[in-house]
C-alpha cells in the first residue's frame, strides 16, 4: 500500500499544485505582455490552457522524484535498459503500432464510415507527418516512462500481476479524461481550485464510456508488453504508433456514404468498439509471449514476441 500512497499523493499533489500555481503564471503573463509587446499573444490565451501547461509541466518536472520515492535508483530500473535485441524490439513495437490502428482505419474505409482524403496538399502531409512523429515520439517516451515504467512497475512489485494491470491501466485510461474545461470571468487566485472539480467531472461523463475501456485495454497491452519483455521499448514503438495514427486519423480521413455508430467510433478513432476489438486481440496476443524476466533489464538474448 505504501506504493499506492505515494502516487496517490503525486497525483493529488500535482493537481493542487497546478491549480495554486496557474493563476500566478497568468497574472505574470499579462504583466510581461505590457513590458514586452511580443508576449501579447501568450497573455491572450485562457486561463484554462495556463492551468493545463502547469499541470504538464509540474508532472514532467516531479518524475524523478517520484521515482526516488518508489525506490527506482535509475534509468535502467524504469525499463531502459538497452539489451541485445532493443532496437528490433523498438522497431517492431513500431510496426505494430502503425499497422493495428491503420488496420482499424482501413476497415473503417472498406465499411464505408470514413473514407480516406487523397487530395491533402503535400505541404499539408509532410507538416502533418512532421508534427505526428514528434508528438508520438514524446509522448510515447514521456507516458511509458510514467505509466508503466514507475506506476505499473511500481504496482507489480506490491501486488499481484493481474491486479497492478487493472489498476495502472485504468489510471492510464482516466488520467486522459480529465475534461478540458474553459473558465469564464476575471481570473482569481482560486481560479484554479474551482476548475478542478469541472476537470474531474470527465471521468464520469457516459459519452467517454467506449474510449475509456478502449484505453484501459491498450493500457494493458503496454503493460504486458514491458512485463514480458523486461523493457519499455516495444511498449514505447508500440504507444508512439497508435499516437501517430490518433494524430493524423481526422485530417487523412472524411465522412464516408455509410452512417456511423457506438461500434465504429468518430474520427477520435479510440471511441469505438472497433478499436476496444484490435487492444483485445493485441492484448492476447502479447500475453502467449514467453517471459523475458521478472525484473525489468532482465532479458533473453532474443526479443520475444514479433520478430522472434
Amino acid at each position: 500500500m505504501r506504493a499506492a500512497g505515494i502516487l496517490l499523493a503525486y497525483l493529488l499533489g500535482v493537481l493542487l499544485a497546478a491549480a495554486l500555481v496557474a493563476p500566478g503564471v497568468y497574472f505574470v503573463a499579462q504583466w510581461a505582455a505590457g513590458e514586452a509587446a511580443f508576449l501579447k499573444g501568450l497573455a491572450a490565451q485562457p486561463f484554462h490552457r495556463y492551468l493545463n501547461r502547469c499541470l504538464l509541466v509540474l508532472a514532467v518536472g516531479g518524475l524523478w522524484p517520484l521515482a526516488r520515492g518508489l525506490g527506482f535508483g535509475g534509468w535502467r530500473s524504469l525499463g531502459l535498459a538497452w539489451p541485445a535485441g532493443s532496437q528490433r524490439r523498438l522497431g517492431w513495437g513500431l510496426v505494430v503500432g502503425f499497422g493495428s490502428l491503420l488496420a482499424a482505419a482501413g476497415t473503417m474505409n472498406l465499411a464505408g464510415v470514413r473514407t480516406f482524403n487523397f487530395n491533402l496538399p503535400p505541404g499539408t502531409v509532410l507538416t502533418l507527418v512532421v508534427n505526428a512523429t514528434l508528438s508520438g515520439i514524446v509522448v510515447a517516451v514521456v507516458e511509458e516512462l510514467f505509466f508503466r515504467g514507475l506506476i505499473f512497475n511500481a504496482l507489480r512489485r506490491a501486488w499481484s500481476l493481474l491486479t497492478a494491470l487493472a489498476v495502472s491501466s485504468l489510471f492510464y485510461a482516466g488520467v486522459h479524461f480529465l475534461a478540458r474545461v474553459q473558465h469564464t470571468g476575471p481570473v482569481e487566485w482560486s481560479s484554479g481550485l474551482a476548475l478542478l472539480p469541472a476537470m474531474l467531472g470527465g471521468l464520469a461523463a457516459p459519452e467517454n464510456l467506449v474510449a475509456l475501456v478502449s484505453l484501459t485495454l491498450g493500457g494493458a497491452v503496454l503493460a504486458l508488453a514491458y512485463h514480458r519483455t523486461g523493457t519499455l521499448w516495444f511498449s514505447i514503438g508500440l504507444h508512439a504508433g497508435w499516437i501517430f495514427w490518433l494524430k493524423v486519423f481526422k485530417t487523412v480521413t472524411l465522412p464516408g456514404p455509410t452512417p456511423g455508430g457506438e461500434f465504429w467510433g468518430t474520427d477520435k478513432l479510440v471511441d469505438g468498439w472497433l478499436t476496444a476489438l484490435v487492444m483485445t486481440v493485441l492484448l492476447a496476443g502479447v500475453a502467449r509471449w514467453p517471459l523475458a524476466g521478472q525484473t525489468p533489464g532482465v532479458t533473453h538474448e532474443r526479443p520475444p514476441g514479433p520478430g522472434t
